[in-house]
């Protein structure tokens, strides 16, 4: 089985990449030049840092060998946070995801993952 990689997308964005065929990304990825993604082991902690308290997420898997040579594993901006995070330099296609989640926020102001998610 291949690697698999997450994002965390608003829902206005989901739907409208649902629509467009592919997800060009948030103003986040924009500014910055590619799509954020995650390893199953840094999402919950990427969720916290970067999408506290958002209700409307929905976590989208996609397999990284889908994507080719615009996956590039690469550390964080500043090195903030340890080990490889894989970011897209591409429109992520619909055919290259694998499964969307919408994500609960519970009332703790945690987001709930799928059990899969460690």
């Amino acid at each position: 089985m291949q690697p698999l990689i997450y994002t965390l997308i608003r829902g206005d964005d989901w739907r409208a990449a649902e629509a467009a065929g592919a997800y060009h990304g948030s103003a986040d990825d924009r500014r910055d030049g590619f799509l954020h993604f995650s390893t199953a082991e840094q999402l919950r902690a990427s969720a916290a840092k970067h999408r506290a308290g958002e209700a409307d997420l929905w976590m989208i898997e996609a397999e990284a060998a889908s994507l080719g040579d615009t996956l590039k594993w690469e550390p964080a901006a500043g090195g903030s946070r340890p080990g490889l995070f894989p970011h897209l330099y591409a429109p992520l296609p619909m055919k290259a995801v694998r499964r969307a989640v919408h994500v609960l926020l519970g009332a703790d102001g945690v987001h709930g993952f799928p059990a899969d998610i460690p």
